[in-house]
């Protein structure tokens, strides 16, 4: 088993299921992930192995792993002090994801939430195995690099639950192997709703694209779908999830990207109209995303640049991920590949 890093070592990663990253994955995951490069050893991916548990036009999967890949650095993530790759990329993903599959049982796998949500709406004749098998997998991505931390958002919180009970169980049945992963779950500015359905987490998988604040949208968009946000019919700027959510979302949106309590907006916006609180929250939001989106382009007008660094980082995943599969590889009794040494 490697050494223990000097610093404690986190991974984390978005999907490539959209065109563009948007406010609830920048606020919610990559500010954290930026702030977690000081203090830790980082390791970021772009998981398109995921992504292909569901249909895929190869073309433009290519396409937006690219562009989240463009994001990441765009957004702060520091190549020099990260590694950033892509799942695909580094194979001992899907190697160790085998050994995971056997011992993972098809009773825990159903348990699953993610999967019996995705079931649930689309009926499980419709879902694939790879569906199924995907926190096996997400499992795999964590316990890979013997992380002691995993950046997520409480919605993923059941996932490291499963690579725990996973690292636990191998490391009993076959030696100390695995470390036992922590969720870290951000408490504040964690959840971004929906503007027009302000009770709804903002998602790629929304009803209507007016909710969304996209980093590559124009600015002009941005700015607009701001201003028509949902709030409701009361004219009180105040902080309340159950009866003013839409307010409450902008005034969240609004405190973490000017650092300030959210009681201390409230107390700047009394006798003010919603009119001024969505003008504020539309010039900060795009004083933060318009940069992010100039440099995400410069980055995809250069693609082979964006793909070496790409290609390093999956050298220096790589450097890490075969350490472990070959230690997990040798416990579980497979020989050793011809020309290594057991």
């Amino acid at each position: 088993m490697s050494e223990t890093p000097t610093r404690p070592r986190v991974l984390s990663g978005m999907q490539p299921s959209g065109d563009s990253l948007h406010l609830g994955n920048y606020l919610g995951a990559l500010v954290n992930w930026v702030k977690t490069q000081h203090d830790y050893q980082t390791l970021f991916f772009i998981p398109d192995m995921h992504a292909i548990t569901v249909t895929q036009d190869p073309a433009e999967l290519r396409e937006r792993t690219r562009k989240t890949a463009a994001q990441y650095i765009a957004g702060g993530i520091d190549v020099e002090k990260s590694t950033l790759f892509v799942q695909s990329h580094v194979p001992e993903h899907a190697q160790l994801a085998w050994v995971l599959n056997c011992i993972t049982g098809f009773g825990e796998a159903s348990r699953m939430t993610q999967f019996k949500d995705k079931t649930a709406k689309g009926g499980q004749e419709m879902a694939s195995v790879g569906l199924f098998t995907y926190p096996v997998l997400m499992a795999a991505d964590i316990l890979l690099y013997r992380p002691q931390g995993v950046p997520v958002g409480d919605d993923q919180r059941q996932h490291v639950e499963l690579a725990r009970d996973l690292a636990k169980r191998f490391n009993h049945r076959f030696g100390e192997t695995f470390t036992i992963p922590e969720a870290f779950i951000q408490k504040e500015g964690a959840r971004i709703y929906d503007l027009q359905n302000p009770t709804a987490k903002m998602s790629k998988s929304a009803s209507g694209p007016n909710g969304l604040i996209n980093l590559l949208d124009d600015p002009k968009v941005t700015a607009k779908r701001i201003k028509s946000a949902v709030t409701d019919t009361d004219t009180v700027i105040a902080y309340d999830r159950e009866n003013k959510p839409g307010v409450t979302n902008l005034l969240e949106i609004l405190s973490t990207l000017t650092d300030k309590p959210i009681a201390t907006l409230v107390s700047d916006y009394e006798g003010r109209m919603y009119g001024h609180l969505k003008v504020d929250v539309a010039d900060a939001v795009v004083a933060r995303i318009e940069p992010i989106r100039t440099r995400t382009l410069e980055l995809l007008d250069d693609p082979a640049e964006l793909d070496r660094l790409l290609a390093r980082g999956a050298a220096k995943a790589r450097a890490i991920a075969s350490v472990t599969l070959s230690d997990a590889y040798g416990k579980v009794g497979f020989l050793p590949p011809l020309g290594t040494v057991a």
